[in-house]
């Protein structure tokens, strides 16, 4: 099977956890491994990291240019029109990669999947709907596009969800963040949100966090 291609960061011992992380618009795999080192797992706990590369296509709001992109976005509206076909492909593809790590001796429920901006809108879609029992969801100043089209698997019902958006965020406002926290909510998940005072970006408080949470998903 030919698989996203990866940025793959292994862990000292074999891999009993993994953590699959999605790029935003624009950037690849290379984005967010900088932050492992950042990160501690607890005791017991191997970690791989899997930053995949989304492919190259052309992106309606950049004039039609190609680059890095999980999937056309059609308008940057409050309701940001985007390519679901598209991203539901690239949630297939992670899927696949999940399936890789199951292949690979890493239990579904040691699997936690994350994603950035555009990168979170594929993560909430892979997460949600996998048959699998992973073990977290990470949405970072992201927004969830196919809320009125998602097919919520009952297996992910349980899903710890940890949500974290910039309250000066220009380009994905804090208010699609916390739309998709209201949703979840009001579908019976057990989501977490925390707001941070920073940009869309990534801030070293919240490094801090999400280290403190993936040691508790990873326990």
């Amino acid at each position: 099977m030919a698989y996203l291609p990866c940025v793959e960061i292994e862990p000292e011992q074999s891999a009993n956890r993994s953590v699959i992380w999605l790029h935003g618009l624009g950037a690849d795999g290379n984005d967010f491994a900088p932050i492992v080192p950042h990160l501690q797992a607890p005791e017991g706990a191997f970690v791989r990291y899997v930053f995949p590369h989304a492919p190259q296509i052309p992106v309606t709001i950049n004039g039609g240019m190609r680059m890095p992109a999980w999937y056309d976005i059609l308008s940057m509206s409050i309701e940001r029109q985007v390519d679901s076909e598209q991203l539901r492909a690239s949630a297939k593809a992670v899927g696949e990669l999940i399936q890789r790590e199951l292949e690979r001796g890493v239990k579904a429920e040691h699997i936690v999947v994350a994603g950035f901006s555009q990168g979170g809108a594929v993560a909430y879609e892979a997460a949600l709907t996998s048959p699998q029992r992973l073990g977290g969801l990470l949405a970072l100043s992201t927004y969830l596009a196919t809320h009125d089209s998602i097919k919520l698997s009952a297996e992910n019902r349980q899903l710890p969800i940890l949500i974290q958006h910039g309250s000066q965020d220009p380009v994905v406002p804090e208010a699609l963040g916390k739309l998709a926290y209201n949703w979840l909510c009001d579908a019976g998940y057990a989501a977490d949100y925390q707001s941070f005072a920073m940009q869309h970006q990534v801030c070293p408080e919240q490094i801090v966090a999400i280290n403190q949470w993936l040691q508790h998903v990873f326990r």
